[in-house]
């Protein structure tokens, strides 16, 4: 039995499928009982739990040959990352108190890194979860070609796409949830003990050149790239809602900047299949079913 944390989404549903299709029993570990009914359909034993309690998140992994663990993403944290922390501390409980025979656990690219930034609350959780003596592969994946979703809307409707990351002309290490999928179920199932740590990119890094060029192949026109100012990020961030935007401003400096990288470098990442091309094939199509 392995159970999946994080289901729902696209990381921990892709990783599911592919147990699945390899006739494996999986527990779908979720906290919105609303949600589950199209997993028990799958052939999916369900657990409702919360990862911030840890509890019923025990009694969630308990008996399992694997479990993938993955944090609630806080994309507007409090200062000092107390929601972060408190979840570590609840899935640190959890993990010792079941012990599954092997866990994989979703960290990021950057996740070695101590300077302030957005993701340092995954350098926590792996320094934290690190030291619990059981069998654990922290997965590193590069930033989500999914995260481009957003630039569907501008590349249809105007054709120039504002961009956070740059220079336009910079490759950027990017991986699809497909090979994060195929990567974390591998590494639940195979017979060999895991690596302590895997980061994984796809065949090959991309720039936001890149990304236009991509979204004029499939929408059938012309879009560009424009670099958004760095001096108008704050601003910017906070109208649209955020309270502290800071760490997510420094974790663009650390990707603009190269110093949010693999820890064993480009060279010895694991890489997937996956182009951008196929990912952003696949954003317009589901922008355009969400529109019909």
């Amino acid at each position: 039995m392995y159970a999946i944390t994080g289901i729902t989404g696209k990381v921990g549903g892709a990783i599911a499928r592919n147990l699945l299709a390899e006739g494996k029993n999986v527990r779908a570990v979720m906290r919105d009982v609303a949600k589950s009914e199209v997993w028990a359909q799958r052939g999916c034993e369900v657990a409702l739990a919360d990862v911030n309690d840890a509890a019923a998140l025990t009694k969630a992994l308990e008996g399992t040959d694997g479990a993938f663990i993955m944090m609630p993403p806080t994309f507007d944290p409090l200062p000092g990352f107390p929601e972060a922390i408190a979840t570590i501390e609840s899935v640190r409980t959890a993990i010792i108190a079941a012990a599954p025979r092997r866990i994989v656990c979703l960290s990021t690219i950057g996740g070695q890194v101590e300077r302030p930034n957005l993701l340092n609350q995954l350098h926590v959780m792996e320094t934290a979860l690190g030291n619990c003596g059981l069998a654990m592969t922290f997965l590193r994946p590069a930033w989500f070609m999914e995260n481009q979703m957003w630039d569907v809307a501008p590349a249809r409707d105007t054709g120039i796409v504002p961009s956070f990351l740059q220079p336009l002309d910079k490759p950027v290490p990017m991986v699809a949830t497909a090979d994060i999928g195929k990567v974390a179920a591998r590494l639940l199932t195979v017979d060999v003990q895991p690596p302590g740590v895997v980061e994984l990119e796809g065949p090959q890094r991309v720039t936001p050149n890149d990304i236009a060029e991509a979204f004029s192949t499939v929408l059938g026109r012309g879009v560009t790239m424009q670099a958004v100012p760095r001096t108008s990020w704050e601003a910017l961030f906070r109208a649209q809602g955020m309270k502290n935007p800071v760490p997510r401003m420094q974790m663009l400096d650390g990707f603009n900047d190269g110093w949010i990288e693999f820890e064993g470098g480009e060279a010895n990442s694991t890489k997937g299949v996956t182009t951008f091309e196929t990912v952003a094939r696949a954003l317009v199509a589901a922008d355009s079913d969400s529109r019909q």
